[in-house]
């Protein structure tokens, strides 16, 4: 599903401390080009998306109740 709100886990955030937490989930937002290029645009803790490297993330599939929260939470 194109629109469906997808979800990853940080692995890595080098030179990114402040704006990835490892080991937290972040929404991914779709971006086609970017994501053939290798690289993942992200809602970071700055409440905004930004493009990183997407080998820095693994995604995760999460029960609708936990989908909710983390979308509430943002």
């Amino acid at each position: 599903m194109k629109d469906e709100i997808k979800f990853v886990v940080c692995l890595k955030n080098t030179d990114y401390p402040a704006s990835l937490e490892l080991h937290k989930i972040y929404q991914v937002i779709a971006d086609e080009k970017i994501e053939a290029d290798g690289e993942i645009r992200v809602v970071d803790e700055s409440g905004e998306d930004y493009i990183y490297p997407a080998d820095w993330f693994v995604a995760v599939e999460v029960p609708v109740v936990v989908k909710n929260s983390l979308l509430k939470a943002a």
